[in-house]
This record gives C-alpha cells, sequence and structure tokens, in this order.
C-alpha cells in the first residue's frame, strides 16, 4: 500500500518543481543567448551563471524540506539517502581525479556533479527504505 505523502513533502514537490521547470526553461535559453549573441563582460557571466541558479534553488529546497519534515522516521531516510549520495559523489569524483591526473581519463565539465549526486540519491532511496521493511 502507498504510504501518505508528509505535508513537508507536498511542500517540497510544489517548490521542486518550478525550479526544475525553471533549469529546464532557463538552459536551452542560454545556451542560445552564448551561441547567437556571444555576450560579453557582465552579461556573459549573467548567461553562463543563469543555468545554475535554479539547481542552486533544489539543493536549497532539499534542506527546507529536511528542515520541515517532521516525520523523524522518513527525515532519517532521507538524510541517509542523501549522505549515501554524497558518499557515492565524493568518492566517484576523488577517484576520477586520481585517474585523471595520472591520464588515464579525460576531465569531465564539473556541472556533471549535480546530475551524478542527484542519481546516486535516487539509487540510495530505495535501497535505504528498504532496509527497514
Amino acid at each position: 500500500m502507498a504510504q501518505k505523502m508528509s505535508p513537508a513533502m507536498r511542500r517540497y514537490l510544489l517548490r521542486f518543481t518550478p525550479a526544475m521547470l525553471a533549469y529546464v526553461a532557463v538552459l536551452p535559453c542560454s545556451i542560445l543567448l552564448y551561441q547567437h549573441f556571444k555576450p560579453s563582460g557582465l552579461a556573459l557571466w549573467a548567461v553562463a551563471v543563469a543555468p545554475a541558479l535554479p539547481i542552486v534553488a533544489v539543493i536549497a529546497i532539499m534542506g527546507v524540506y529536511l528542515a520541515e519534515e517532521t516525520d523523524e522516521f522518513q527525515r532519517n531516510m532521507s538524510v541517509q539517502a542523501l549522505l549515501w549520495a554524497m558518499g557515492i559523489t565524493l568518492a566517484g569524483a576523488t577517484v576520477w581525479g586520481f585517474l585523471e591526473n595520472f591520464g588515464v581519463v579525460g576531465h569531465p565539465p564539473t556541472y556533471l556533479a549535480f546530475p551524478v549526486f542527484c542519481g546516486a540519491f535516487g539509487l540510495a532511496q530505495p535501497l535505504v527504505r528498504w532496509r527497514y521493511k
């Protein structure tokens, strides 16, 4: 049976969804602005940083969810999954960094850190929940 969503989770989704929609809208706009108008100076900085702002908002929204969640068990499972995701991301970045230093692999774009973290978080959540079944 599906578990009822907490009020904190509903608020999380109400915040998360517009932030991700903003990211999906801002990223292609930034790319097009850069490719077609070749901005420079502060305009270039603004175009380059714009896609990161919704991602920064999502990170803050995750923290707000943890602060608002009153169900200690649900919050604990979320924290455990976040810790697993951080560990996987940091371990992967460390191993990759050493491989890169020794010329075994190339340098990936650093903006991929957040999608890797989200993927690890997505994998960790059901495993943490399974642990408590």
